[in-house]
């Protein structure tokens, strides 16, 4: 069986409440709890987006009409985060994506997804670079982040571009 390697223009919307219920049910998926330990941790950042989490940036990620996946963004300075160091805001940026429905797995999506998510913090002023650590086991999001202009930095052990 092979997969169609082409797709449509995709659009990101921002979470709304009634999203919920299906991002939840997309990380209890197998092939995503892989990657995305404690989903209820996950589930809590998007029910606080507009609180304690307001700094993330939550999408439902659409083909035409169809939801299939959930990304974010975010200023890693907000984030403060172990595996980096940021000394000023909305200069260093980091991504999260994942495809929540598996018949738009290996088809190019992913890395239409990382694309949307560069332009979207392309826009903020003084963004200088997007820093992102996959699991080195997920070799599908790894492969995606070079395929968009991503470089590995063996120092660090992240994938960063510059804007």
């Amino acid at each position: 069986m092979t997969r169609e390697n082409k797709q449509g223009p995709i659009t990101l919307q921002p979470v709304r409440d009634e999203d919920v219920p299906m991002i939840k049910q997309w990380l209890y998926k197998e092939y995503i709890l892989e990657w995305y330990h404690e989903p209820d941790e996950w589930i809590r950042e998007i029910e606080e987006r507009e609180g304690e989490f307001g700094f993330l940036n939550h999408y439902i990620v659409y083909d035409g009409n169809t939801p299939f996946a959930f990304c974010q963004y975010y200023d890693c300075f907000d984030a403060q985060e172990e595996w980096y160091t940021v000394s000023y805001p909305a200069r260093t940026y980091s991504i999260d994506y994942l495809i929540g429905e598996s018949s738009y797995l290996g088809r190019g999506y992913g890395k239409a997804i990382v694309k949307a998510l560069i332009n979207k913090i392309k826009s903020h002023e003084g963004a200088m670079e997007i820093v992102v650590k996959p699991e080195k086991e997920n070799i599908p999001s790894c492969k995606t982040l070079l395929s968009c202009g991503f470089t590995f930095n063996d120092d660090k052990q992240y994938y960063t571009i510059n804007l």
